[in-house]
């Protein structure tokens, strides 16, 4: 099979609703309030670190105080209600004081800007990373630098995996990714680089690199792009299904090459 065989008959088998879960997209989909959905989804993919069953227990722990619609909920709580809502939070390098801070910097994105969409597109205005960078300044500068690694700016060579991942989802919109967003082309998107991902890139030839940074996520974009310059991040999720869904593995990807 030809690269681009590869890519298509694993993006006709798995990219698919039913492939989904555990994946931290899964309670993201449950919103239908685009406002909504945006705040789920940044709270989702900036705690997907670990395992993904302690990933999912952990959004939960932060999405449900917040009820039914999170971004009206977080436009009007306060600094000290949402330190005492979350007192007891803990997951991984994250306790109270960074989620706190975190999500009222959210609400106060919310606040000035109405939605996560628009502060990103101040940023924006054509270049991804531009974007990235300001809307990561905004939280940094609200959360008083004590969200901790909930963000990694681009600035010191992140490949911006988490935020990458919540923007696939945002932008994109298809039986899988649940869209949102009108303002962002797909083809600005980048791969959401993390190990599986990697892997699997690196056996296809599309990078030598050892490290996951922004470089690595640049040149594997760029790969993707000659199969579909339009939407270069079309094969991430079912690609990377071989290395998360339980029921399936990456021998699937050695015997099509």
């Amino acid at each position: 099979m030809t690269v681009k065989e590869i890519l298509d008959t694993v993006y006709a088998a798995y990219h698919r609703p039913e492939y989904i879960y555990p994946d931290p997209l899964a309670p993201v989909r449950t919103y239908s309030d685009v406002r909504d959905r945006e705040v789920a989804g940044l709270i989702a993919s900036s705690l997907a670190v670990g395992r993904v069953d302690l990933i999912l227990k952990a959004i939960d722990q932060v999405l449900s105080p917040l009820g039914p619609h999170p971004a009206e909920t977080l436009a009007v709580l306060s600094s000290e209600k949402l330190q005492d809502q979350y007192k007891s939070f803990v997951y991984r390098f994250f306790k109270c004081r960074e989620i706190s801070s975190f999500l009222y910097a959210i609400g106060e994105a919310l606040r000035q800007y109405g939605s996560l969409e628009a502060l990103f597109m101040e940023g924006y205005r054509g270049d991804m990373l531009a974007g990235i960078s300001h809307f990561m300044t905004f939280i940094q500068e609200y959360s008083q630098g004590c969200c901790g690694i909930l963000i990694t700016p681009p600035e010191k060579g992140s490949a911006c995996k988490r935020f990458a991942l919540f923007l696939r989802w945002m932008v994109r919109q298809d039986s899988v990714d649940p869209g949102g967003w009108t303002r962002v082309p797909k083809r600005d998107l980048l791969v959401p680089v993390d190990t599986h991902m990697h892997d699997i890139a690196t056996r296809l030839g599309f990078t030598s690199r050892k490290a996951g940074d922004l470089k690595t996520a640049r040149e594997i974009t760029a790969a993707f792009a000659q199969y579909d310059p339009e939407d270069p991040v079309r094969y991430d999720f079912s690609l990377t299904r071989l290395g998360i869904h339980p029921d399936l593995d990456k021998t699937i990807l050695d015997k099509l090459t």
